[in-house]
């Protein structure tokens, strides 16, 4: 069984560098970041080290960080990423053909980020509350603001997210907002797409290729429009410094669902043409799924707006589907060249507003 220190080596095929290094997070470089351990780390601590976790969250911001991470992992069973070499090399062939596939369809010119991880739910956990606290370091500031009650429910209310999240996330394409550099990230949480194959009685290889081709057209729109993560950044903070103040800036929350509507949206579309197969019946079952849940999850789900999420997908697809009606893909791939290029929230019911003004560019 590989130790923690184990190396991954580079995924060549043919001469053609494909993931760059498919790094499985347990597998840091020399001298780089923590060492994860790629071995069953077992059950999480259960319901009394959550609670522990957050009672004791500190500091004198409004979310304690720490204890969001520690209380979420310890509701929620890692699982393992101790995987055949097949698995690690499946992984790689899909995200590589999913690539060129989307550069075929969309005709967009872009690469896939520098980091490919396959992480189990506590890495994936990590990975977020470091995006987290990232976006939400403004409010830190707010020394003294925040009592001791509101930091506890703010942290409790944050692993609560998380830890559901990281029980049903099955993969991520991260930007990494806010982070030094311009590197993103693409994550898929193995122990989440194994089960739910599972659950769904599909084969996991096929299930697996679909989430790496849904992912990797987030890649590619981010990848073909690098302005687009300064555009959302710049969004972000204007929305959460009017927090700091006291306010809330409504129409920088409404300009973040529009975006989102078309980052949403035209990876539908993509996918729809991308992907090698018929997919109606992976989409059917885990829409049913989503549906059969119980009715906590579903107060989760509808706490953390993952109904907007869904709507956005609805919303996105039927002004990209409409613009390739009017008149093709690579048209709509249009919506990359610049801010002033996305639809606005008029132009998303109505696309030929939207055309008519590319028409006029």
């Amino acid at each position: 069984m590989p130790g923690p220190n184990d190396r991954i080596p580079e995924v060549d095929t043919t001469g053609d560098r494909i993931l760059g290094v498919v790094t499985l997070f347990s597998v840091p470089r020399a001298g780089e970041g923590k060492a994860y351990d790629r071995r069953e780390p077992g059950p999480g601590m259960g319901l009394y080290e959550s609670v522990r976790a957050v009672s004791g969250a500190s500091g004198d911001g409004p979310v304690d960080w720490e204890a969001v991470a520690a209380a979420a992992k310890a509701s929620t069973d890692s699982g393992s990423i101790d995987l055949a070499p097949e698995v690690e090399e499946g992984y790689a062939t899909d995200v590589r053909d999913a690539r060129d596939r989307v550069r075929e369809v969309a005709a967009l010119n872009f690469d896939l980020p520098a980091t490919v991880e396959i992480q189990h739910r506590h890495h994936w956990i990590d990975a977020n509350v470091a995006t987290f606290r990232r976006v939400m370091r403004p409010l830190e500031d707010q020394t003294g603001v925040f009592p001791g009650a509101a930091r506890v429910v703010n942290t409790g209310s944050m692993a609560v997210a998380l830890g559901f999240l990281g029980n049903n996330v099955l993969g991520q394409y991260d930007p990494l907002l806010l982070a030094e550099g311009d590197d993103h990230a693409l994550y898929f949480v193995h122990p989440n797409i194994e089960r739910v194959a599972a659950e769904l009685d599909v084969e996991l290889p096929r299930f697996r290729r679909w989430i790496a081709f849904h992912e990797v057209t987030h890649a590619a729109e981010f990848g073909a429009a690098p302005w687009l993560s300064d555009y959302l950044e710049e969004t972000m903070e204007g929305a959460i410094e009017d927090l700091t103040e006291g306010t809330l800036d409504r129409d920088a929350l409404s300009e973040l669902d529009t975006t989102m509507t078309a980052v949403e949206g035209y990876a539908e579309l993509v996918m729809d043409r991308a992907f090698d197969e018929e997919y109606a019946d992976l989409r059917r079952k885990v829409d049913e799924r989503r549906q059969g849940r119980g009715p906590v999850a579903k107060l989760i789900r509808r706490l953390l707006g993952l109904g907007m999420k869904e709507r956005q997908y609805e919303r996105g697809k039927a002004f990209f589907d409409a613009v390739v009606d009017a008149r093709d893909v690579a048209y709509a791939g249009r919506v990359w060249d610049g801010s002033n290029y996305l639809p606005t929230d008029e132009e998303l019911d109505d696309p030929d507003l939207w055309v008519a003004r590319m028409d006029d560019n």
